[in-house]
């Protein structure tokens, strides 16, 4: 009898296989529900990892120097001057930009000074734009004037995100102990270099593009610089299609607001910039933390919005990376292991 060929798929599937797809799909479910219950929860808490795990950089090069507790110290009471001074510096500055561009563009359309790029700003859906616009701002004055509201959850959020830093090791390592003893050390390493590689190479992407770019947008004298410049470093940080969509979208608002020769050399200027960013800037902060088709890292942004919002938007492309760092160790594994199973 000849030697048959490996069974395909379909060929396997029996009422134990489509038990476990049913239960871990049902999982899945559940998952998804648990994490819609839980959100808000869930996403103070995921914050504040995130932060204490950037926070760790500094602290580790301070500890080199000093002792860790005093680094940390240091690291912690740095981080909340940064943050209240760029909120108390920039953060109302950038508000009173962005209505007073939206204002301009507003006043502009109605008094039909756009008249000569009346169609084309009409096929750009420029009305819907402003509109986003606007209830963004709306949104962060909201922010703003209910500060006092929030303010026990950036206190809580400070107050987890300093006991993380003190007890990182300890939670890591209860954390590790999920993991299967065989995979641990594998999916630590894949998890630093692949999940908080991406977001600290992410945070320094974002400051290189949306500092340079207000530097540039006010040599050029481009209104409202700094909530360009703090656009397009935002909409920079989704992978695949956040440089084209930061380029149209300020291009847009430039064109609507000072006219088509700025708008030209808004163009030409964060081109230039983002191809000194992917060139030279990006591979050296990044290294190998995405490595990622482009096919599954469009489907993880769209899975992570629908499952997560705002949350699952930025850390869906994380995980969707360390997995398929850990499929692609996987089959290194298997490929190392066959010369030793040949006779």
């Amino acid at each position: 009898m000849s030697q048959s060929s490996k069974p395909s798929f379909w060929q396997n599937l029996n009422n134990s296989t489509l038990l476990r797809l049913l239960l871990v799909f049902a999982c899945g479910w559940a998952l998804v529900i648990l994490i819609s219950y839980f959100y808000n929860v869930i996403a103070i808490f995921t914050t504040a990892a995130i932060i204490a795990a950037l926070l760790n950089y500094p602290v580790q090069w301070l500890s080199r120097y000093i002792p860790r507790g005093l680094a940390i110290t240091i690291t912690f009471l740095g981080a909340v001057a940064i943050f209240i001074a760029l909120v108390t510096a920039l953060g109302l500055e950038v508000l009173n930009q962005g209505q007073s561009l939206v204002d301009r563009i507003t006043q502009a359309v109605k008094t039909q000074d756009l008249l000569p790029l009346k169609e084309f700003i009409g096929n750009l859906n420029l009305g819907r734009l402003l509109q986003s616009l606007q209830t963004g701002l709306i949104s962060g004055l909201g922010i703003a004037q209910n500060i006092f509201s929030s303010i026990f959850t950036l206190i809580f959020l400070a107050v987890i995100s300093l006991y993380m830093l003190i007890d990182g090791e300890k939670v890591w390592f209860y954390s590790l102990q999920l993991i299967p003893a065989k995979s641990r050390d594998r999916f630590a390493t894949t998890f630093q270099r692949s999940f908080l590689g991406f977001l600290r190479g992410q945070l320094l992407l974002i400051l290189f593009l949306s500092s340079a770019s207000f530097l540039v947008f006010l040599v050029l004298g481009v209104n409202y610089a700094l909530f360009l410049a703090l656009i397009i470093g935002i909409l920079d940080a989704i992978p695949g299609i956040g440089a084209t969509l930061g380029v149209l979208t300020i291009t847009v608002l430039v064109l609507a607001s000072q006219g088509w020769i700025v708008a030209v050399q808004v163009v030409i200027a964060c081109i230039i910039l983002q191809q000194i960013q992917d060139n030279f800037i990006s591979p050296k902060v990044m290294g190998n933390a995405l490595e990622i088709s482009p096919v599954l890292l469009f489907f993880a942004l769209f899975i992570g919005e629908r499952v997560a919002g705002l949350l699952g938007i930025f850390l869906s492309i994380p995980i969707a990376g360390m997995i398929a760092a850990w499929l692609r160790s996987e089959d290194l594994k298997a490929e190392q292991s066959l010369p030793e199973r040949s006779p």
